[in-house]
This record gives C-alpha cells, sequence and structure tokens, in this order.
C-alpha cells in the first residue's frame, strides 16, 4: 500500500432520498481516501449504504436524491483540468463523457441488468474495447484475453446476456470494467453468484490490479474476501461508517461492538448471528444507532459518537472494546 496522496478523497458524503412518507438516510457524512495501489474494502450489512456510495460517486442516483459532500478526483487521465476533479459537483453530460468507465470503472451489483440484451458479450466487450483506444484489428484478441482474466471461456462471450449464468454474466461485467483499465474501480458485490474457486479468482485479478497502480473500491458483505485482498476496512452500518482500519488489525482486534459482531458471525469464528435487527433507515436514532443491538451501550450513546483513534484505527464510538484501546498516558 502507498502513502502518495489519495486518488479519491471523499468528505461529508451523505445521500438522502425523498420519499412520499419520509426521507431514506442512505449515507451519512461519510469520509474515505482511496490511494493508487491501495484496495479498500467496505464491509457491512445488507441495506446499510454500501451500494449508494459507489453509484453516488458516478451519478448513477435517482431524482430523488439529494448529494453533498465532495469526492476529489486526483487524475490527469482523462480527466485534463488543473485542480482535482469534484465527483459530487459534475454535470451529469462531464460524468458520462469524461469520468465513467475512463477514469472511474464500475462493476455493477446486478450485472444482468445492466448488460445490454442485444449485443453479445464479445460485441459488448469489443465496443468498449475500440471506444477506449485498441484498434479493430487488435479488438477480438484483447476481448479473449479479457474473458480469461476474468475466468470466462472464450467462446462464451458469443452468447447473449439472457444466455449466460449468473456467474457468468458477473465475470463478463468485470471485463467491461477492466477494458479501459481505469485507475479508479468501483467492485461493487463482484462475487456474487460465483463459486468459491471464483471469487477467490476475482479478487486476486483486482489485488493485481492495485499491486501494479491502480485503486480499487471493493463493496462487499463477504468478510472473508475483504481479509485476502484489502488493505483497509471500512465498516459500515445504519448509513455511517463506524470504523476504518488496516485489514490485519481489524480481524484481529476490532475496535467498535459491531465489527466485533460482524466477525463473530463467521463460521470459522463463533458462528453468532449480530443480535437484533438494524434499524430502518428512515426512521434511525439520534445517537449511536448500533445501541439497541450493543450490550456495551450507556445513556452517553444517545449521542452521535465522533470518530476516536484506537490501536487499530478509527472507531465512531463512545466505548470502544478494550483491547482496541489506546491506553492513557503515565504522568511523568
Amino acid at each position: 500500500m502507498t502513502t502518495t496522496d489519495p486518488l479519491l478523497a471523499v468528505a461529508g458524503l451523505t445521500v438522502r432520498f425523498q420519499l412520499p412518507d419520509g426521507v431514506v438516510h442512505a449515507v451519512t457524512d461519510l469520509h474515505l481516501d482511496i490511494r493508487p495501489g491501495e484496495l479498500v474494502a467496505v464491509v457491512g450489512e445488507s441495506g446499510c449504504g454500501k451500494s449508494v456510495l459507489a453509484h453516488a460517486l458516478l451519478g448513477l442516483l435517482p431524482g430523488n436524491a439529494t448529494v453533498t459532500g465532495s469526492a476529489l478526483l486526483r487524475t490527469g487521465d482523462g480527466v485534463r483540468r488543473p485542480s482535482p476533479l469534484d465527483l459530487l459537483a459534475c454535470a451529469p453530460r462531464q460524468l458520462a463523457r469524461q469520468v465513467r468507465g475512463r477514469v472511474v470503472g464500475l462493476v455493477p451489483q446486478s450485472p444482468a441488468t445492466s448488460l445490454n440484451p442485444v449485443r453479445t458479450g464479445r460485441r459488448l466487450l469489443m465496443e468498449t474495447l475500440r471506444a477506449h483506444g485498441h484498434a479493430r484489428a487488435d479488438a477480438p484478441a484483447a476481448a479473449d484475453r479479457l474473458a480469461v482474466d476474468v475466468g470466462l471461456d472464450p467462446a462464451d462471450l458469443d452468447r447473449y446476456p439472457h444466455e449466460l449464468s449468473g456467474g457468468m454474466a458477473q465475470r463478463l461485467a468485470t471485463a467491461l470494467a477492466l477494458a479501459p483499465d481505469p485507475p479508479l474501480l468501483l467492485a461493487d458485490e463482484p462475487t456474487t453468484g460465483l463459486d468459491r474457486p471464483l471469487v477467490d479468482h476475482t479478487l486476486d485479478l483486482l489485488r493485481r490490479r492495485c499491486d501494479a497502480g491502480a485503486a480499487v473500491l471493493l463493496i462487499t458483505h463477504d468478510l472473508v474476501a475483504a481479509q485476502r485482498v484489502a488493505d483497509t476496512v471500512a465498516v459500515m452500518y445504519a448509513s455511517r461508517i463506524v470504523e476504518h482500519a488496516p485489514t490485519e488489525a481489524l480481524f484481529e482486534a476490532p475496535g467498535h461492538p459491531y465489527s466485533a459482531a460482524l466477525l463473530d458471525a463467521l463460521p470459522q469464528r463463533a458462528f453468532r448471528p449480530v443480535p437484533g435487527y438494524p434499524p430502518m433507515l428512515t426512521d434511525l436514532p439520534g445517537g449511536c444507532a448500533f445501541a439497541a443491538r450493543c450490550d456495551r451501550a450507556t445513556p452517553a450513546c444517545r449521542v452521535q459518537p465522533a470518530f476516536t483513534g484506537v490501536r487499530t484505527g478509527q472507531v465512531a464510538c463512545h466505548h470502544p472494546l478494550e483491547h482496541a484501546q489506546v491506553p492513557a498516558e503515565v504522568p511523568a
């Protein structure tokens, strides 16, 4: 992992969806940096806001969404600007022409609904490759190489999306995202529908891209996947990141009770489900959203906790786990 300036610096990202009977608090005051050569995993239970994060960065949210904050993209590849580009302030036309695919790729969570149903996988890949600089004569061989890279038989590229299994469609979507060789890749549940060997194959492919200098934001509910390839892990709960730490440190000594509960739910650990249920994003409590499920909660948890430093990283908790706390300084 590199220590260079962030390729993407997200600050205060907040997303709200206006519904007829209320407001969905999808993402709240999210701060996250991603550097070249770094793979950051965002984990958490379904519905916590992970996918909304990726869609907000690329302007792919519906019309009832309100987005505030900033997401500064620092790259000259395809974006000719003298200063960082704020993705959240870009017009849709600018995102479509200068950002999506070119400098920020997306592996969608539901590839079956994102693939053009009247084009074969080969045509989709070749059109993408040619749009990003490959010569017509080179595109077929490049498409075959991409297919092999993602674990597809090149012959499967001659099928239409409806002829592919869910796992094959997922691998085709990954190939399409990788084809332009973007410096930043947002991978939203890229291992959906894959068996374990193909999960590992896909994760290793993402890791190799980081090792070659790209940056990857991996959105996943698979903690084992995050542990395998991520440099750092951000744990998200009820629209907020509650812990962010280096992967090894978080898995050895999580600081937030929710992080610890997620790890305890793994079959290779306690295999104990997280108690209770997450709150509705239309009815979040005023303080810590995890307090109702936490055996460490006190009246102090009625106030939203700020991020504080612990041994393992940063935690938003009034009562971080003891093994992660920074010991008090001994008076001289």
